[in-house]
């Protein structure tokens, strides 16, 4: 029964992430979305790619849930690995950080980081979707049921070369039109900026260390159960 409504609520959050994905997608087809998804389209945003994120994530584990049930544990190891994977190093550390940084970013000053004029396009609850019931459902993963967190080196490494990349491709979409991703880049000058995207990799590595805690405080000794066997 257990097993029947973790895929049940794994399938559910798999169907809004796919919902808001598609209506975000059809959003930026607007005329008027175009100053907001000019010069690199959605997926300059971070949070849009973890939209996107999540959703892969709740897919996985709604097909783990599947096959756990109609194969076994045994079979399907690598599914879990995976899931394992994909939670731990991206799907908990990113959708943490972006509810935390633009949360903070917005209340210090919206415009560095969501101008009024967004509202004319997004409605407001589509800005919490986006921002603030993406931290829940990573939340109730930890309590739904354990996962095996990789050595530290290989989920840091993980994270990291997910967050390089992204830098990358805001310094390249920067390079090409003269403009930055978000305002606040522009705002903090070069030396600003020297000191922001450190200060972004620190904090999501401390967020990975947190959700390995968080899964230790839960779990700590059904993992370690599970290993002995």
């Amino acid at each position: 029964m257990a097993r029947t409504s973790t895929c049940m609520y794994h399938f559910l959050v798999l169907i809004w992430y796919i919902f808001l994905n598609y209506y975000i997608s059809q959003k930026a087809r607007e005329k008027r979305a175009t100053i907001i998804f000019e010069n690199g389209g959605q997926w300059k945003y971070l949070t849009m790619l973890n939209l996107l994120l999540q959703a892969i994530f709740n897919g996985v584990a709604c097909l783990e849930d599947v096959l756990t049930r109609i194969k076994g544990k045994k079979d399907i190891k690598f599914i879990t690995a995976f899931r394992d994977l994909l939670f731990t190093a991206l799907a908990f550390p990113i959708s943490t950080f972006v509810f935390l940084l633009f949360w903070i970013l917005f209340f210090y000053n919206r415009e560095l980081v969501y101008p009024k004029l967004i509202d004319d396009v997004f409605p407001h609850w589509l800005n919490h979707a986006m921002h603030t019931f993406i931290l829940p459902p990573v939340l109730v993963e930890f309590i739904l049921r354990p996962h095996r967190y990789p050595g530290k080196k290989k989920g840091l490494a993980l994270l990291v070369t997910a967050g390089f990349g992204y830098c990358w491709r805001i310094l390249w979409i920067y390079s090409e039109t003269g403009t930055w991703v978000y305002p606040v880049l522009e705002k903090l000058g070069p030396v600003g900026r020297a000191v922001h995207f450190p200060l972004c990799f620190i904090s999501s590595a401390s967020i990975y260390l947190l959700g390995e805690k968080l899964n230790h405080w839960k779990w700590g000794d059904m993992t370690q159960l599970k290993k002995t066997k």
